[in-house]
């Protein structure tokens, strides 16, 4: 039995916060639950579910806080995945990052899912993930989606 379910939080450096909650309020619905700005930084909570958020934090001069785009170099956060509850949440926010220019909208099938692909405004990778197998098998590398018709 799996004593988690989802993602807690991810600790994301940006160079711009507000930018930051701009994108992921707008695109995904989060909603910021907490933000502080101190002297050495700023960071904020954005909720994604009933026990999971985004922790964004800002620091000026952070050598870190632009992502980079190749696989593998991005830093210590590679990517985050976000999951959707539905076909019909994954179609609205593939149509809303497609509409931002923040996906080219391709959707991958992996099998128990399927995802999208997305940048944010720093330049770094996400992934929006519907599950489409709960079992969760018969997980295979990504290949474009079949649709049907």
């Amino acid at each position: 039995m799996t004593l988690v379910h989802g993602i807690n939080h991810v600790a994301i450096v940006t160079c711009d916060l507000d930018r930051f909650i701009q994108f992921y309020a707008g695109m995904f619905g989060m909603d910021v639950v907490f933000r502080e700005d101190t002297l050495l930084f700023s960071h904020a909570i954005l909720r994604n579910g009933p026990a999971s958020w985004l922790h964004p934090v800002a620091l000026a001069g952070n050598a870190h806080a632009s992502a980079l785009p190749d696989m593998f170099t991005r830093g210590h956060l590679d990517h985050l995945a976000l999951g959707v509850p539905s076909g019909a949440a994954f179609e609205l926010v593939r149509a809303r990052l497609v509409a931002a220019g923040a996906s080219s909208g391709v959707v991958e099938d992996l099998g128990a899912m399927h995802a999208i692909w997305f940048t944010d405004p720093d330049g770094m990778k996400g992934e929006v993930c519907l599950i489409v197998d709960p079992e969760l098998r018969a997980f295979h590398a990504p290949e474009p989606l079949q649709q049907a018709g």
